[in-house]
Parts: C-alpha cells; sequence; structure tokens
C-alpha cells in the first residue's frame, strides 16, 4: 500500500517563510501558547489550490501534527469544503501561528502590525500573481479581520477571488457554555448559513476536484457531515487514528500552567490495532466524534 504525505516546505515563498517565522518577541507568551511552536498550514502549496480557507488558531491536535485545522473544527470544514466538490485542492493557514492563550487574546492581537505583516507574507505567497485560488472562506470574525486587512494591500486588492465569512466551525460549542439548547439553537443558524453559501463557492469555483450535486445541511451537524483529514495533508508517516473524526488530544492538569504545559494523546477506541485486529496503518471505521 503506497501512502501519499506532505512533502512540507521545499518549495518558495514558503520555504523562507517557515524559515523565518516571529516568535515570542512578536507572540507575546502570556496571550500565546508559544511553547508549542508555530503550526503553518494544512493543504497545497504546489499552486494547485482553487479554494483557501483562513482560520483563527491551532489547537491542542494540531500541536501533535503539525498542521492546522485537523481536530473538530477541522472535520468540520473538512465536511464542507466536500459539499462543494473540493477534496484535494485547497490550502488553509490561520490568522495567527500559535494557538492563543484565551480568546480575549485573539481580539486583543488580530490588529497588531507584526503578527499582521507575517500573515500577509502568507497571504501574498498563495493569492499573489499565478495563483489559481477562486474562492476564500474566512472562519470566524478574526479571520474576517484579518482578511479585510490584507485585502486593503497592494495584492490583496488586485485579488479577484470570490469571499465568504462564515461563522466558525466550533462556536456553537464554545458560545453556548454548556447550554444544550443554546447550542442547538446556533448550530442550526450556523448550518443555515454555510448551506446558503455552498451554491455561491460552487459557483465560483471552475475545475472542482469532483462535480457535485449541493446538498444542504439540516439542523444539526452529523458523522457525515464531517470529513476525515486526507492522509496527504500530514507529515509522512503518521498514523491513520490522528486523522480520523475522533477527539484524542486533551489538555490536562490541576493547574493552568501544568494544563497548559500537557496534552495528553489517546488512540481512539476503535481504532486499536492491537485490539480491534486491524493490521497497522489499515484505514478503520471511526467511531461518532465526541463533541465538546
Amino acid at each position: 500500500m503506497t501512502h501519499e504525505f506532505d512533502p512540507c516546505y521545499a518549495s518558495e515563498p514558503f520555504a523562507s517563510l517557515v524559515g523565518d517565522y516571529p516568535g515570542a518577541d512578536v507572540f507575546p507568551p502570556a496571550d500565546f501558547r508559544v511553547e508549542w511552536g508555530p503550526i503553518f498550514h494544512r493543504g497545497r502549496l504546489d499552486g494547485s489550490a482553487r479554494l483557501l480557507v483562513l482560520g483563527q488558531d491551532p489547537g491542542q491536535q494540531e500541536a501533535v501534527v503539525r498542521r492546522i485545522f485537523t481536530g473538530e473544527a477541522g472535520q468540520r470544514a473538512q465536511g464542507l469544503l466536500r459539499k462543494v466538490g473540493i477534496t484535494r485542492s485547497y490550502v488553509m493557514i490561520n490568522t495567527f501561528l500559535y494557538s492563543v492563550y484565551g480568546q480575549q487574546s485573539g481580539e486583543q492581537h488580530v490588529g497588531d502590525d507584526a503578527i499582521a505583516e507575517y500573515r500577509h507574507r502568507w497571504l501574498d505567497g498563495l493569492l499573489g500573481p499565478g495563483s489559481r485560488v477562486e474562492a476564500v472562506i474566512a472562519f470566524g470574525h478574526l479571520a474576517d479581520q484579518a482578511w479585510k486587512r490584507w485585502r486593503k494591500t497592494p495584492t490583496g486588492t488586485a485579488c479577484a477571488a470570490h469571499y465568504e465569512h462564515l461563522t466558525h466551525p466550533t462556536q456553537p460549542d464554545a458560545a453556548s457554555h454548556g447550554d444544550p439548547a443554546k447550542q442547538a439553537q446556533l448550530e442550526k443558524a450556523m448550518l443555515q448559513q454555510w448551506s446558503a453559501a455552498l451554491p455561491r463557492l460552487m459557483g465560483a469555483i471552475s475545475e472542482p476536484d469532483e462535480h457535485v450535486t449541493p446538498v444542504s445541511y439540516g439542523d444539526v451537524l452529523t458523522p457525515e457531515d464531517h470529513a476525515e483529514i486526507p492522509e496527504l495533508d500530514l507529515p509522512a508517516g503518521l498514523p491513520d487514528w490522528m486523522r480520523s473524526v475522533n477527539t484524542w488530544a486533551s489538555r490536562v492538569g490541576d493547574t493552568a500552567d501544568d494544563k497548559r504545559a500537557t496534552v495528553v494523546v489517546t488512540v481512539p477506541v476503535g481504532l486499536r490495532p492491537w485490539v480491534d485486529g486491524a493490521p497497522a496503518g489499515t484505514p478503520a471505521t471511526p467511531p461518532p466524534p465526541v463533541r465538546g
């Protein structure tokens, strides 16, 4: 069996970008988890991307696999891309290079000049002259602010890609604060917005990976609305369960410092080859994703 994998950052301008990333001098450690290192992107850097996703910041699963949008938010976003026929011709970057330590920190730093300057270099490389990107999705209001700031730059002004500002995939979970009724209300509103965007995105992309019939979302997210992260998006050798629709990394600790410093990784139940009898590397059907 031949495995696909991400060839990483061999080409320019991305080789220079990852070799010259900002650290704690630009991203204050009080507000960003710089101790877990920068996490740059996910998807195609070879010029084949037709759609760009702009997210917010990486989480604990992303810190392990070194690619963004691989946790619950990524699984939901991947499902949306699948609905418009994009299964591999995409690229994703975040508003912030490091995980935000508290939501207010993101609000506080989205307009920082040094943070924006580095982010603009990525957007210039992905959307500048010769780019094949025809549509851009910004998930969440911080990504929307980042996009609007870049659009005022010379390269941004020249960009003709169709733009959609959509609710962040996990906003209903975060904003409901454990209230099931409120989460259901927010999730329904998000999915109505996403459904309305599907035909516009499909109309903007001239050469999708697959020609599909748009299928709107229901009132609640289902396991079928999620999609596994493709093997092609991750560094070579990562196990299949790291791409599955499961929560497998959690921050734990008795104190705030310990919790910040500790990520526990657990092979999900149902994807354990020594128990389930599947040889290592064999894809398995995962259980429904863990929420929360």
